[in-house]
């Protein structure tokens, strides 16, 4: 049996792992980021297994794949059309109350899907009207919980509490639909959305719980479309981040053609039923955590613009290299480097918009991420569609690669990558 002394490795890696697991826990010492963090892993299981059970009843009320498009359409459409005015909402009121508005609100749409589907009085135009109530509220909710972050945290936690809130999201992605597929196989899609509506009941009792100082929101007179202007041309006029929510748009608009495009991918090209598509979903969400983790190890927020550059283009090159796979093995291998990349991406992106978005506009800020990264979503998910019927998902997803790859790229060499300015660095 190896005995290791003084000097061995076992002690010497000691203070190296105690110093990784602070940074990576840093975010913690923050008791409001606790609660927050509970709360959100409960309600956000509780929202992918939503997700899954809508999908399961539209299919089964309509048999088409078209009702399914549809309902996802409506869904993320309110935050493209009102994501900005969201975002002004965030800075002009209190985050906090904000939150438990949308929270109830969302609340209150679950126990109503779950009334309706509960007894049988379901149809797929009354399930899509909801789908858009839950939309209407993402766009206010989305906006103010990226904004609320940094209340939570400080400017010196807050690149670890994104990278901690990524984690929390992709573990759900992968929880959710795992308990959605049993509870829907066993009692039904019912039961999901009714145990969704009481998950609400977790986040609104962590925000209550919080101990914050007094709301700073601006809660001047001019009119609303006054301030989405302001908004609109800070980020127009700081050059980085016009780079960052440009590369943002593309990334959403043709990496949304991976998880369309996957099903395809696995049966038709692949050879592998329901069965491979659940391995090659999952791997994807093990390479999202492991990004999350990556970042919420950093002692620092300094470098993230290169970080943002280099996934991207490493996103699109990977793309590009399962489009062209035709080995099931291999395939699972890259699946895991573009959940990687994407979620390494995302985080970076959202981060330094962060830094470098003012306090009074952060909430307009983070209302141009939520466009881009869900608004977006619709559009790419119907430009995959269109354009693998014309020349195969295979074909469609090398394009896609290529296009944000080399897109990323060439934003990067004609705009500033993002990096954290000086002044926004904490000390």
């Amino acid at each position: 049996m190896e005995h290791h002394g003084p000097q061995g490795s076992t002690l010497g890696n000691g203070p190296q792992a105690r110093r990784s697991y602070s940074l990576l826990v840093r975010s913690f010492r923050h008791r409001n980021f606790r609660l927050f963090f509970a709360g959100q892993f409960i309600s956000l299981v509780g929202t992918w297994m939503q997700s899954v059970a809508v999908s399961w009843l539209v299919y089964r009320l309509t048999g088409s794949s078209l009702a399914l498009g549809a309902v996802g359409f409506v869904t993320h459409l309110p935050v493209f059309v009102l994501g900005l005015w969201g975002g002004c909402l965030a800075d002009r009121r209190d985050k906090r109350w904000l939150l438990v508005t949308t929270q109830v609100a969302a609340m209150l749409q679950a126990f109503a899907l779950a009334a309706l589907t509960l007894s049988g009085a379901a149809t797929v135009w009354l399930v899509g009207a909801l789908a858009m109530v839950l939309g209407v509220v993402n766009a206010v909710d989305m906006p103010t919980r990226q904004a609320f972050v940094v209340e939570m945290v400080g400017k010196e936690d807050l690149h670890n509490a994104i990278a901690l809130n990524s984690s929390m999201f992709n573990s759900a992605r992968v929880l959710g639909p795992a308990l959605a597929g049993l509870l829907v196989a066993a009692v039904g899609e019912g039961v999901c959305f009714l145990l969704n509506a009481i998950s609400y009941l977790a986040v609104i009792a962590s925000l209550l719980c919080m101990r914050l100082p007094p709301a700073t929101g601006c809660r001047a007179e001019e009119p609303m479309g006054a301030h989405i202007f302001e908004g609109l041309r800070h980020a127009w006029q700081d050059r980085a981040m016009r780079g960052i929510l440009a590369s943002l748009c593309l990334a959403s608009l043709f990496g949304a053609s991976f998880m369309i495009l996957l099903p395809v991918m696995t049966d038709a090209v692949l050879g592998h039923g329901a069965q491979g598509l659940g391995f090659l979903t999952a791997a994807a969400g093990v390479g999202s955590v492991v990004a999350a983790l990556t970042l919420a190890v950093r002692p620092q927020s300094r470098g993230l613009g290169r970080i943002r550059v280099l996934a991207g283009m490493g996103f699109g090159a990977t793309l590009t290299a399962f489009a062209l796979s035709r080995a099931f093995w291999l395939s699972l291998c890259l699946s895991p480097v573009l959940g990687f990349f994407l979620i390494l991406f995302f985080a970076a992106a959202n981060t330094s918009l962060q830094l470098r978005s003012p306090d009074a506009l952060r909430g307009r800020v983070m209302a141009l991420y939520a466009i881009t990264l869900v608004g977006m979503a619709p559009f790419g998910s119907l430009l995959a569609g269109g354009l693998a019927s014309l020349i195969g998902a295979p074909a469609t997803l090398a394009v896609c690669g290529a296009v944000c790859g080399l897109g990323v790229g060439v934003l990067a060499a004609t705009l500033p990558a993002g990096d954290i300015p000086p002044s926004a660095r904490a000390s």
